[in-house]
């Protein structure tokens, strides 16, 4: 069993980045990947961590990426710290990340709602923040009464809190992976809104950009969907991969490896996705 979907606080879960190779050890995992958003400097942390449990670490991230007139996430594998196209890339969108922090706390701030930026990076370990720590400060001083209000009431489209993010697109994330020297998979692909009709279609196009699997396995699918999502991914010839998509606090209920309890990613999806990149 491995999982291939967790956060750390470098981005926006909430355990340090040391912590996720022990859970996942714990879980049963015999490899496990960090893929926080837009960044790579919790990974040599993890290694060392890793190690000692004796469990194998996948580096990577998650990119937010534009694509047809909506958003999708990609996750970027076997890519970590150093120089490459991707990690530069990277320098960029955290770069914009800081800017979006400003105007969310300035927004937040002209709704009536004072946040400094001391705080949020108070609640962000001192790096990574965003959204779900803005959320949990929310809900700290009683404004929401959960981390979910918080997101439908202040930080999504429309809403007093809400400010845009600079996205890539699922074909330039490909590219600068494979010019790193990793692989990108489609995460959590029920996220693109497509019913079964057009989810098809959609993985096709994804997969001509470059796109070598999807993230199949999922903590919050049925077992019914991951199966459908699996055998679809067989068809268009891309690995059915998965994960936890761990966040501690910040999602409740998911545990790594497990995630609500009946997850179980095989660990015949990272030995295909080497092989993809070996291609």
């Amino acid at each position: 069993m491995i999982d291939l979907h967790t956060h750390s606080s470098r981005s926006d879960g909430s355990d340090p980045p040391a912590a996720i190779p022990g859970l996942a050890a714990a879980a049963g995992c015999t490899a496990v990947a960090l893929t926080d958003h837009d960044r790579l400097d919790g990974l040599d942390e993890a290694a060392g961590a890793a190690r000692s449990v004796g469990i194998r670490l996948v580096e990577g991230c998650e990119l937010s990426c534009t694509w047809a007139g909506g958003s999708c996430h990609v996750l970027a594998y076997f890519v970590g710290p150093g120089e490459g196209a991707l990690q530069d890339e990277l320098v960029r969108l955290q770069q914009d990340r800081a800017q979006r922090n400003e105007a969310m706390l300035a927004a937040l701030g002209a709704a009536g709602v004072e946040i400094t930026a001391e705080e949020l990076d108070a609640e962000a370990g001192g790096s990574g923040a965003g959204r779900p720590h803005v959320a949990a400060i929310l809900l700290r001083r009683g404004v929401v009464s959960s981390l979910q209000e918080a997101f439908d009431d202040w930080l999504t489209p429309g809403k007093p809190g809400y400010v845009r993010k600079a996205r890539l697109g699922p074909g330039d994330a490909a590219r600068l992976a494979l010019a790193s020297g990793g692989v990108a998979v489609l995460a959590h692909p029920h996220t693109l809104g497509l019913g079964p009709a057009g989810l098809e279609p959609a993985l096709r196009e994804l997969a001509e950009l470059g796109l070598v699997g999807v993230e199949a396995h999922y903590a919050r699918y049925t077992p019914e969907e991951r199966l459908e999502l699996a055998r679809l991914a067989g068809r268009l010839d891309l690995v059915a991969t998965g994960g936890s998509d761990y966040h501690g606090t910040y999602k409740p209920g998911l545990a790594v490896g497990t995630g609500l309890g009946d997850l179980h990613v095989p660990a015949g999806a990272l030995e295909a996705l080497e092989a993809r990149r070996a291609d």
